[in-house]
């Protein structure tokens, strides 16, 4: 299997993310890497919030190759429970189908339970039947719609 290792994103990361946000079925038609600006923008936002945070799998010479980002929330229900949202996931194109899916959510989850997460929960799009499949194997179940609005 190969392996990575697994931080937290830096500022410098952001061309690398942006670039497999775009290598994406969906992403490259809603993303453009023409003007990082908003990105930046984005990232210091998500930096400066204690509940939100972007990580990077990086390859044996540093090199991203997989991204995800956590975000924490509080709430009431089941408990009051503290769940984590997993978004964003995202493997290099070159290095899918190699494990590194698996051992991202290992981590993510190892990391949300540390952080006193009872839930992590997740959205996809109903066209990424593969994101689903990976998704049951890992044990998720499809137990609620999501819906979205643009605003």
């Amino acid at each position: 299997m190969f392996q990575i290792e697994i931080r937290e994103a830096q500022r410098k990361d952001v061309p690398a993310i942006v670039s497999m946000l775009i290598d994406d079925v969906i992403g490259k038609d809603r993303e453009n890497d023409a003007d990082l600006t908003p990105y930046y923008e984005a990232f210091d936002a998500i930096s400066a919030d204690a509940n939100n945070s972007i990580f990077v799998a990086c390859d044996e010479v540093g090199a991203v190759v997989g991204t995800f980002q956590l975000v924490y929330m509080h709430g009431l229900s089941v408990m009051a429970a503290k769940r984590a949202e997993i978004e964003a996931v995202r493997i290099h194109s070159y290095f899918r189908g190699r494990g590194l899916g698996k051992q991202m959510f290992a981590w993510a989850m190892d990391k949300a339970k540390a952080d006193g997460c009872a839930i992590l929960q997740l959205t996809t799009s109903k066209t990424r039947g593969d994101s689903q499949r990976f998704y049951d194997q890992l044990g998720f179940e499809a137990t609620h719609i999501g819906y979205k609005m643009s605003l």
